[in-house]
């Protein structure tokens, strides 16, 4: 417990500089900054080779965190939030007080909640949602364990958190689009 809230404190810190974080998820491994935070933004845009246009997704700690990105959050969100059974991303419409570039052309922006120790315990102290999206130069196939990862990514981060470093975190979460008209979509299962 000890070595977590260190963690959380280190990555804080950085996160608070306007850095960006090697960390591990709910799903696998992710580069994470303040989603309000463009500089930050955009460094993880520039580390990945990853043309902006492509969105980015952010983690949330709950309810009140939604609420202050998204002002309508269709019903069915929270009745896949409650029902999945595994790390879920839904895409939601027109987000706002997150950083203008985490925002493609469609206004829309993927979030998921998590129950990760580390990443809910990071936002709660940050009272901000944390960037998350994978941690490979774009193209590449997505690391399911920290050995997989590239060293041009370890060594392009600010800080790579010192936890679970040996788990093999599987899969990346399943994607569901929500539209404000209640339209459903599964882009990735």
């Amino acid at each position: 417990m000890e070595n977590l809230n260190e963690e959380i404190h280190k990555a804080f810190e950085i996160i608070q500089q306007g850095g960006i974080i090697l960390y591990p998820t709910d799903t696998v491994w992710g580069i994470g900054c303040d989603a309000t935070n463009a500089e930050a933004v955009a460094k993880i845009y520039k580390l990945k080779q990853r043309d902006d246009s492509k969105s980015m997704i952010c983690l949330m700690n709950g309810e009140k965190m939604m609420y202050n990105v998204f002002k309508d959050i269709p019903e069915v969100a929270w009745q896949i939030i409650d029902l999945s059974e595994k790390p879920t991303t839904l895409i939601l419409d027109n987000p706002r007080n997150v950083a203008a570039n985490l925002i493609p052309t469609d206004k829309t922006l993927g979030i998921r909640i998590v129950k990760e120790p580390f990443c809910f315990k990071l936002m709660e102290r940050m009272k901000k949602p944390l960037v998350s999206t994978s941690a490979n130069i774009s193209g590449l196939p997505t690391p399911i364990a920290f050995k997989d990862i590239s060293p041009e990514i370890i060594k392009g981060v600010d800080y790579v958190v010192n936890l679970h470093q040996d788990k093999i975190n599987g899969k990346p979460s399943t994607i569901i689009k929500l539209t404000s008209d209640s339209q459903v979509k599964v882009i990735r299962k």
